[in-house]
Protein backbone atom coordinates (compact mmCIF):
# COMPACT_ATOMS: atom_id res chain seq x y z
CA UNK A 1 0.00 0.00 0.00
CA UNK A 2 1.36 3.44 -0.95
CA UNK A 3 2.01 5.77 1.98
CA UNK A 4 0.58 9.30 1.85
CA UNK A 5 2.99 12.09 0.94
CA UNK A 6 3.38 15.26 2.97
CA UNK A 7 1.53 17.23 0.28
CA UNK A 8 -1.38 14.79 0.39
CA UNK A 9 -1.55 15.17 4.16
CA UNK A 10 -1.58 18.96 3.76
CA UNK A 11 -4.37 18.75 1.21
CA UNK A 12 -6.44 16.53 3.51
CA UNK A 13 -5.87 18.86 6.47
CA UNK A 14 -6.80 21.90 4.37
CA UNK A 15 -9.98 20.23 3.18
CA UNK A 16 -10.90 19.32 6.78
CA UNK A 17 -10.29 22.91 7.83
CA UNK A 18 -12.41 24.39 5.03
CA UNK A 19 -15.29 22.02 5.72
CA UNK A 20 -15.16 22.76 9.45
CA UNK A 21 -15.55 26.53 9.03
CA UNK A 22 -19.35 26.56 9.01
CA UNK A 23 -19.56 30.29 9.83
CA UNK A 24 -17.73 31.24 6.64
CA UNK A 25 -18.61 30.54 3.04
CA UNK A 26 -15.20 29.74 1.49
CA UNK A 27 -14.99 28.74 -2.16
CA UNK A 28 -13.01 29.25 -5.34
CA UNK A 29 -13.94 30.82 -8.66
CA UNK A 30 -12.28 30.34 -12.01
CA UNK A 31 -10.92 33.38 -13.83
CA UNK A 32 -14.35 33.96 -15.35
CA UNK A 33 -16.17 33.94 -12.02
CA UNK A 34 -17.63 30.39 -12.07
CA UNK A 35 -17.77 28.39 -8.83
CA UNK A 36 -15.09 25.67 -8.60
CA UNK A 37 -15.37 24.53 -4.98
CA UNK A 38 -17.86 24.72 -2.11
CA UNK A 39 -17.49 24.24 1.65
CA UNK A 40 -20.08 23.40 4.31
CA UNK A 41 -20.17 27.02 5.48
CA UNK A 42 -21.11 28.12 1.96
CA UNK A 43 -23.95 25.61 1.91
CA UNK A 44 -25.19 26.75 5.33
CA UNK A 45 -25.05 30.47 4.52
CA UNK A 46 -26.14 30.48 0.88
CA UNK A 47 -28.37 27.41 0.82
CA UNK A 48 -26.92 25.74 -2.30
CA UNK A 49 -25.45 22.24 -2.26
CA UNK A 50 -22.19 21.71 -4.10
CA UNK A 51 -24.06 19.86 -6.84
CA UNK A 52 -26.41 22.79 -7.34
CA UNK A 53 -23.83 25.56 -7.54
CA UNK A 54 -20.49 24.29 -8.87
CA UNK A 55 -20.06 25.50 -12.44
CA UNK A 56 -22.53 28.39 -12.11
CA UNK A 57 -21.48 32.05 -12.25
CA UNK A 58 -21.12 33.69 -8.84
CA UNK A 59 -23.39 36.58 -9.90
CA UNK A 60 -26.27 34.30 -8.87
CA UNK A 61 -25.53 35.42 -5.28
CA UNK A 62 -26.26 39.08 -6.09
CA UNK A 63 -29.64 40.89 -6.20
CA UNK A 64 -30.95 41.46 -9.73
CA UNK A 65 -30.30 45.22 -9.69
CA UNK A 66 -26.64 44.63 -8.74
CA UNK A 67 -26.28 42.14 -11.58
CA UNK A 68 -27.77 44.64 -14.06
CA UNK A 69 -25.40 47.37 -12.84
CA UNK A 70 -22.39 45.07 -13.31
CA UNK A 71 -21.38 44.94 -9.64
CA UNK A 72 -20.12 41.29 -9.65
CA UNK A 73 -17.78 41.95 -12.58
CA UNK A 74 -16.43 45.14 -11.03
CA UNK A 75 -15.52 43.21 -7.90
CA UNK A 76 -13.42 40.79 -9.92
CA UNK A 77 -11.78 43.62 -11.85
CA UNK A 78 -10.75 45.37 -8.64
CA UNK A 79 -9.43 42.10 -7.20
CA UNK A 80 -7.32 41.57 -10.35
CA UNK A 81 -5.97 45.14 -10.25
CA UNK A 82 -5.39 45.45 -6.48
CA UNK A 83 -5.06 41.86 -5.34
CA UNK A 84 -8.26 41.83 -3.28
CA UNK A 85 -11.72 43.36 -3.11
CA UNK A 86 -13.89 43.78 -0.01
CA UNK A 87 -17.54 44.79 0.15
CA UNK A 88 -20.60 44.76 2.39
CA UNK A 89 -24.07 44.53 0.98
CA UNK A 90 -27.11 42.40 0.22
CA UNK A 91 -26.64 38.91 -1.14
CA UNK A 92 -29.25 36.33 -2.19
CA UNK A 93 -29.70 32.78 -0.88
CA UNK A 94 -30.85 29.79 -2.91
CA UNK A 95 -34.44 30.31 -1.70
CA UNK A 96 -34.45 33.95 -2.84
CA UNK A 97 -34.18 35.52 0.62
CA UNK A 98 -31.59 38.23 1.22
CA UNK A 99 -28.89 38.49 3.88
CA UNK A 100 -26.35 41.20 4.72
CA UNK A 101 -22.85 39.97 3.93
CA UNK A 102 -19.21 40.89 4.18
CA UNK A 103 -17.40 39.61 1.08
CA UNK A 104 -13.66 39.36 0.35
CA UNK A 105 -12.46 38.33 -3.12
CA UNK A 106 -8.76 37.56 -3.52
CA UNK A 107 -7.02 37.12 -6.87
CA UNK A 108 -5.06 33.85 -7.04
CA UNK A 109 -1.92 33.79 -9.19
CA UNK A 110 0.64 31.10 -9.92
CA UNK A 111 4.38 31.40 -9.55
CA UNK A 112 4.64 33.15 -12.92
CA UNK A 113 2.02 35.75 -11.94
CA UNK A 114 -0.72 34.32 -14.18
CA UNK A 115 -4.27 34.68 -12.87
CA UNK A 116 -5.62 31.22 -11.98
CA UNK A 117 -8.90 32.28 -10.37
CA UNK A 118 -10.25 33.82 -7.20
CA UNK A 119 -10.72 32.86 -3.58
CA UNK A 120 -13.97 34.13 -2.08
CA UNK A 121 -14.92 34.38 1.61
CA UNK A 122 -18.42 35.45 2.67
CA UNK A 123 -19.69 36.12 6.20
CA UNK A 124 -23.35 36.51 7.10
CA UNK A 125 -23.60 39.79 9.08
CA UNK A 126 -27.39 39.91 9.25
CA UNK A 127 -27.49 39.49 13.03
CA UNK A 128 -24.88 42.21 13.59
CA UNK A 129 -26.70 44.56 11.23
CA UNK A 130 -30.00 43.91 13.01
CA UNK A 131 -28.35 44.73 16.34
CA UNK A 132 -26.90 47.94 14.88
CA UNK A 133 -30.28 48.93 13.49
CA UNK A 134 -31.87 48.22 16.87
CA UNK A 135 -29.23 50.41 18.54
CA UNK A 136 -29.97 53.17 16.04
CA UNK A 137 -33.67 52.87 16.82
CA UNK A 138 -32.92 52.91 20.54
CA UNK A 139 -30.80 56.00 19.98
CA UNK A 140 -33.62 57.73 18.12
CA UNK A 141 -36.10 56.88 20.90
CA UNK A 142 -33.64 58.13 23.52
CA UNK A 143 -33.10 61.37 21.59
CA UNK A 144 -36.88 61.83 21.35
CA UNK A 145 -37.27 61.18 25.11
CA UNK A 146 -34.48 63.61 26.02
CA UNK A 147 -35.91 66.32 23.74
CA UNK A 148 -39.40 65.81 25.21
CA UNK A 149 -38.08 66.04 28.77
CA UNK A 150 -36.09 69.18 28.01
CA UNK A 151 -39.08 70.80 26.26
CA UNK A 152 -41.21 70.14 29.35
CA UNK A 153 -38.52 71.53 31.65
CA UNK A 154 -38.23 74.62 29.44
CA UNK A 155 -42.02 75.14 29.47
CA UNK A 156 -42.17 74.85 33.28
CA UNK A 157 -39.19 77.20 33.70
CA UNK A 158 -40.83 79.80 31.46
CA UNK A 159 -44.15 79.47 33.30
CA UNK A 160 -42.41 79.88 36.65
CA UNK A 161 -40.42 82.90 35.43
CA UNK A 162 -43.05 84.70 33.36
CA UNK A 163 -46.11 83.96 35.46
CA UNK A 164 -45.52 82.83 39.05
CA UNK A 165 -42.44 84.94 39.78
CA UNK A 166 -43.89 88.05 38.19
CA UNK A 167 -47.10 87.67 40.18
CA UNK A 168 -45.19 87.25 43.43
CA UNK A 169 -42.98 90.24 42.64
CA UNK A 170 -46.17 92.28 42.17
CA UNK A 171 -47.46 91.00 45.51
CA UNK A 172 -44.18 92.02 47.16
CA UNK A 173 -44.43 95.53 45.72
CA UNK A 174 -47.97 95.91 47.06
CA UNK A 175 -46.88 94.66 50.48
CA UNK A 176 -44.08 97.26 50.52
CA UNK A 177 -46.56 99.96 49.59
CA UNK A 178 -49.00 98.76 52.24
CA UNK A 179 -46.28 98.68 54.92
CA UNK A 180 -45.43 102.30 54.19
CA UNK A 181 -49.01 103.38 55.02
CA UNK A 182 -49.50 101.36 58.22
CA UNK A 183 -48.64 102.13 61.82
CA UNK A 184 -45.33 100.67 62.97
CA UNK A 185 -46.91 97.86 64.98
CA UNK A 186 -48.67 96.55 61.83
CA UNK A 187 -45.98 97.57 59.32
CA UNK A 188 -43.45 95.17 60.92
CA UNK A 189 -45.74 92.16 60.30
CA UNK A 190 -46.33 93.18 56.68
CA UNK A 191 -42.59 93.69 56.17
CA UNK A 192 -41.87 90.19 57.50
CA UNK A 193 -44.51 88.84 55.14
CA UNK A 194 -42.83 90.71 52.27
CA UNK A 195 -39.47 89.16 53.26
CA UNK A 196 -41.07 85.71 53.06
CA UNK A 197 -42.40 86.49 49.57
CA UNK A 198 -38.97 87.72 48.45
CA UNK A 199 -37.33 84.54 49.76
CA UNK A 200 -39.88 82.45 47.85
CA UNK A 201 -39.15 84.47 44.70
CA UNK A 202 -35.44 83.71 45.14
CA UNK A 203 -36.14 79.99 45.46
CA UNK A 204 -38.34 80.08 42.36
CA UNK A 205 -35.59 81.85 40.39
CA UNK A 206 -33.16 79.10 41.43
CA UNK A 207 -35.72 76.49 40.38
CA UNK A 208 -36.16 78.10 36.96
CA UNK A 209 -32.37 78.22 36.54
CA UNK A 210 -32.10 74.55 37.55
CA UNK A 211 -34.84 73.50 35.17
CA UNK A 212 -33.39 75.32 32.19
CA UNK A 213 -30.03 77.06 32.57
CA UNK A 214 -29.25 79.81 30.05
CA UNK A 215 -27.29 78.50 27.08
CA UNK A 216 -28.57 74.91 27.26
CA UNK A 217 -30.29 75.30 23.88
CA UNK A 218 -27.58 77.20 22.00
CA UNK A 219 -24.29 76.67 23.83
CA UNK A 220 -22.08 73.59 23.74
CA UNK A 221 -21.69 71.17 26.62
CA UNK A 222 -18.52 72.73 28.02
CA UNK A 223 -19.85 76.29 27.77
CA UNK A 224 -23.17 75.43 29.41
CA UNK A 225 -21.60 73.35 32.16
CA UNK A 226 -19.01 76.05 32.84
CA UNK A 227 -21.72 78.67 33.28
CA UNK A 228 -23.75 76.42 35.56
CA UNK A 229 -20.71 75.44 37.60
CA UNK A 230 -19.75 79.07 38.10
CA UNK A 231 -23.27 79.94 39.25
CA UNK A 232 -23.54 77.03 41.70
CA UNK A 233 -20.00 77.23 43.05
CA UNK A 234 -20.01 80.97 43.59
CA UNK A 235 -23.35 80.76 45.39
CA UNK A 236 -22.05 78.02 47.70
CA UNK A 237 -18.58 79.46 48.26
CA UNK A 238 -16.93 76.54 46.44
CA UNK A 239 -13.65 76.68 44.56
CA UNK A 240 -14.13 74.84 41.28
CA UNK A 241 -12.20 73.52 38.32
CA UNK A 242 -13.57 72.35 34.96
CA UNK A 243 -11.19 70.21 32.88
CA UNK A 244 -12.56 69.60 29.35
CA UNK A 245 -10.72 67.05 27.20
CA UNK A 246 -13.25 66.31 24.47
CA UNK A 247 -12.30 65.45 20.90
CA UNK A 248 -15.56 66.95 19.63
CA UNK A 249 -18.95 68.19 20.78
CA UNK A 250 -21.12 65.15 21.60
CA UNK A 251 -24.56 64.72 19.99
CA UNK A 252 -27.32 66.80 21.66
CA UNK A 253 -28.95 63.93 23.57
CA UNK A 254 -25.57 62.81 24.96
CA UNK A 255 -24.61 66.39 25.88
CA UNK A 256 -27.91 66.91 27.73
CA UNK A 257 -27.55 63.59 29.56
CA UNK A 258 -24.01 64.50 30.67
CA UNK A 259 -25.12 67.96 31.75
CA UNK A 260 -28.10 66.69 33.77
CA UNK A 261 -26.03 64.08 35.62
CA UNK A 262 -23.36 66.69 36.39
CA UNK A 263 -26.07 69.08 37.49
CA UNK A 264 -27.46 66.57 40.00
CA UNK A 265 -23.96 65.68 41.20
CA UNK A 266 -23.15 69.36 41.80
CA UNK A 267 -26.44 69.86 43.61
CA UNK A 268 -25.51 67.02 45.99
CA UNK A 269 -22.08 68.58 46.54
CA UNK A 270 -23.67 71.93 47.37
CA UNK A 271 -26.33 70.47 49.68
CA UNK A 272 -24.64 67.55 51.41
CA UNK A 273 -20.87 67.34 50.90
CA UNK A 274 -19.74 70.29 53.06
CA UNK A 275 -16.90 70.62 50.56
CA UNK A 276 -14.58 73.53 49.88
CA UNK A 277 -13.80 72.60 46.26
CA UNK A 278 -15.11 70.53 43.36
CA UNK A 279 -13.54 69.42 40.08
CA UNK A 280 -15.36 68.31 36.94
CA UNK A 281 -13.41 66.46 34.25
CA UNK A 282 -14.81 65.58 30.81
CA UNK A 283 -12.92 63.28 28.45
CA UNK A 284 -13.63 61.49 25.18
CA UNK A 285 -13.28 57.72 25.68
CA UNK A 286 -14.57 54.58 23.93
CA UNK A 287 -16.84 56.52 21.56
CA UNK A 288 -18.44 58.32 24.48
CA UNK A 289 -17.95 60.89 27.24
CA UNK A 290 -16.24 59.88 30.50
CA UNK A 291 -16.94 62.22 33.41
CA UNK A 292 -15.69 62.59 36.98
CA UNK A 293 -17.21 65.03 39.49
CA UNK A 294 -14.97 65.01 42.57
CA UNK A 295 -15.30 66.99 45.82
CA UNK A 296 -13.21 67.23 49.00
CA UNK A 297 -16.16 67.00 51.36
CA UNK A 298 -17.11 64.70 54.24
CA UNK A 299 -17.78 61.65 52.07
CA UNK A 300 -19.89 58.60 52.86
CA UNK A 301 -19.32 55.78 55.31
CA UNK A 302 -20.51 53.37 52.61
CA UNK A 303 -21.90 54.75 49.33
CA UNK A 304 -23.61 51.44 48.66
CA UNK A 305 -25.41 51.39 52.01
CA UNK A 306 -29.05 52.47 51.79
CA UNK A 307 -28.81 54.18 55.19
CA UNK A 308 -25.92 56.31 53.92
CA UNK A 309 -27.94 57.33 50.89
CA UNK A 310 -30.89 58.39 53.06
CA UNK A 311 -33.02 60.63 50.87
CA UNK A 312 -30.50 61.03 48.06
CA UNK A 313 -32.93 60.16 45.29
CA UNK A 314 -30.67 62.22 43.03
CA UNK A 315 -28.16 59.36 43.13
CA UNK A 316 -30.78 57.00 41.73
CA UNK A 317 -31.72 59.54 39.08
CA UNK A 318 -28.09 59.92 37.98
CA UNK A 319 -27.62 56.17 37.66
CA UNK A 320 -30.88 55.76 35.73
CA UNK A 321 -30.00 58.56 33.30
CA UNK A 322 -26.62 56.99 32.54
CA UNK A 323 -27.96 53.45 32.17
CA UNK A 324 -30.95 54.45 30.02
CA UNK A 325 -28.52 56.10 27.62
CA UNK A 326 -26.53 52.85 27.41
CA UNK A 327 -23.76 53.93 29.79
CA UNK A 328 -22.76 53.31 33.40
CA UNK A 329 -22.50 55.25 36.69
CA UNK A 330 -20.55 54.79 39.94
CA UNK A 331 -20.07 56.61 43.23
CA UNK A 332 -16.70 56.41 45.04
CA UNK A 333 -16.48 57.76 48.59
CA UNK A 334 -14.72 57.41 51.95
CA UNK A 335 -15.33 59.26 55.23
CA UNK A 336 -13.32 62.47 55.30
CA UNK A 337 -11.94 61.96 51.79
CA UNK A 338 -14.75 63.38 49.70
CA UNK A 339 -16.80 61.72 46.96
CA UNK A 340 -16.43 61.17 43.24
CA UNK A 341 -19.30 60.63 40.86
CA UNK A 342 -17.96 58.81 37.80
CA UNK A 343 -19.94 57.88 34.71
CA UNK A 344 -19.71 57.22 30.98
CA UNK A 345 -22.37 57.72 28.32
CA UNK A 346 -22.11 56.80 24.63
CA UNK A 347 -21.79 59.69 22.21
CA UNK A 348 -22.19 58.02 18.81
CA UNK A 349 -24.47 59.67 16.32
CA UNK A 350 -27.29 57.49 14.89
CA UNK A 351 -26.14 55.64 11.78
CA UNK A 352 -22.48 55.54 12.87
CA UNK A 353 -22.73 52.75 15.43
Amino acid sequence: MRSCTMREHENVDLELLLQSLVDYAIFMLDSGGHVLSWNSGAQRIKGYTAGQIIGRHFSVFYPADDVVSGKPGRGLEIAVAEGRFEDEGWRVREDGTRFWANVVITALRDGDGRLRGFGKVTRDLSERRNVERALDERGRLLAHLVRAQEAERRRIAWDVHDDTIQSMVAVGMRLQLLASTLPAEHADAVTRLNDTVNAAVGRLRNLAFYLHPPGLDSGGLVETLSGYLEQVASGAGLAYDLVPDLDEEPPPEAAITVFRICQEALTNVRKHARASSVRVRLASADHGVHVKVADDGVGFADPGDASARREHFGLIEMRERAEISGGWWQLHSRPGEGSTVEFWVPAVRPGLR
